[in-house]
C-alpha cells in the first residue's frame, strides 16, 4: 500500500513539474518585445535633384521583421500641409528602403510608420535639401490623417 501511495505521489510530482515548465515557456513567449525602427536618411544634407536614400531597419526583440502589417515613409517640406506617403521596398533582413529626389530646397521631415506584432513605431528625422528653410514648431502635430 505504501509503495502505491509513494508511486502515486511521485507521478503527481512529475506531472506538476511538467506543467510548471510549460507555463514558464508560455510566459516567455507571451512577454512582449520592443518594436524597434532605426530610421536613416542619407545624406542628411542633400542637394536639389540628387537622390536621397531613406532606410528603416525593423526588429522585434532579436527578430528581424520581414513582413510588417504596414510600413510607409511620410515625407514633407517644413510647414507644408502636403505630405507624401511612399511604401518602401523590402531589401531583406528587416531593411526597408526608398530613394527620392527633391526639386525644392528647404528643411524636410520624414516619419517611418511601422506596424508589426500588434505594435506601432514611428521615428522621425529632419533633413535638408540645399538651403534650410524655417523648421516646424516641435509642438505642432504634422501626422497625416
Amino acid at each position: 500500500m505504501k509503495k502505491k501511495l509513494f508511486a502515486l505521489l511521485l507521478i503527481l510530482a512529475a506531472i506538476l513539474s511538467a506543467c510548471s515548465g510549460s507555463k514558464e515557456k508560455e510566459k516567455e513567449e507571451m512577454t512582449p518585445q520592443f518594436l524597434d525602427v532605426q530610421l536613416t536618411v542619407n545624406p542628411e544634407q542633400g542637394k536639389v535633384n540628387e537622390p536621397v536614400t531613406f532606410e528603416a531597419k525593423v526588429t522585434y526583440g532579436d527578430k528581424k521583421v520581414t513582413d510588417p502589417d504596414s510600413i510607409d515613409f511620410e515625407i514633407w517640406l517644413a510647414n507644408d500641409e502636403n505630405h507624401e506617403k511612399i511604401i518602401p521596398e523590402h531589401m531583406g533582413n528587416g531593411v526597408f528602403k526608398i530613394e527620392k529626389t527633391f526639386t525644392a530646397e528647404g528643411t524636410y521631415y520624414v516619419y517611418a510608420h511601422v506596424t508589426a506584432e500588434n505594435m506601432h513605431n514611428m521615428p522621425k528625422k529632419e533633413f535638408v535639401i540645399g538651403t534650410p528653410s524655417e523648421p516646424e514648431d516641435s509642438n505642432t502635430s504634422t501626422i497625416m490623417e
